[in-house]
């Protein structure tokens, strides 16, 4: 049986980096690229410097049709490609990364293992539960630290002010990670893992032809 196991491991692996499914990888990346850098927009009832963003939709459906592995190379990849036009010296691009991986990562395991639509949904869910996380840990952590030293407290505190009246340095991740970024990610999640839940179907047949 662990010799089975395996072997599937190894085939698994193989059929990631098959000529075929890297050509998929590099269209899906592309396509992902260009969401990441051109279709975006801010929302009135979040901080200015969160722009809504469908670029996980691409890796989403890669994860799903190709595998966790080939999900999150379009993470990585497209990101990367965005780093030399970055504006916050490549932190913003890697916060990114660690938010996309954390959430296409346990939506395609899991629906690796049941591929039906309701271990679709469940991976989604749970996907964007972790995505969540892992976005506010990253802006305690990575981004907003890194903001402060290029910018200052006072700087950054203007920006978010007019949303969150008596901000204050003190309170600002209170405010900051629980009324701006877990919504805007969850709503972020949300539109992106509905819309692939919606036409993964429908793509399907051409990413496994």
């Amino acid at each position: 049986m662990e010799q089975i196991k395996q072997t599937q491991n190894r085939t698994e692996k193989q059929n990631v980096f098959s000529t075929k499914n890297l050509a998929k990888i590099a269209v899906l990346t592309a396509i992902s690229y260009v969401l990441y850098m051109f279709v975006k927009f801010p929302l009135p009832f979040f901080p200015q410097f969160l722009d809504i963003q469908f670029s996980d939709l691409p890796a989403l459906i890669g994860g799903f049709a190709m595998g966790p592995v080939a999900g999150c190379i379009i993470i990585v990849a497209k990101c990367l490609l965005k780093m030399p036009f970055s504006s916050t010296a490549c932190v913003g691009e890697i916060g990114d990364i660690i938010i996309g991986i954390a959430f296409v990562l346990p939506a395609a395991l899991i629906y690796k293992k049941h591929k039906n639509k309701k271990g679709a949904l469940i991976g989604l869910v749970v996907g964007a539960l972790v995505g969540i996380a892992a976005a506010m840990l990253a802006n305690w952590v990575l981004l907003i630290p890194f903001y402060v030293k290029a910018f200052g407290w006072e700087a950054i505190i203007g920006m978010v002010a007019e949303l969150y009246p008596g901000i204050t340095q003190q309170t600002f991740f209170s405010y900051y990670l629980f009324l701006g970024v877990a919504p805007f990610n969850l709503l972020r999640f949300i539109v992106s893992g509905g819309l692939t839940f919606l036409v993964y179907k429908h793509v399907s047949p051409i990413l496994h032809m």
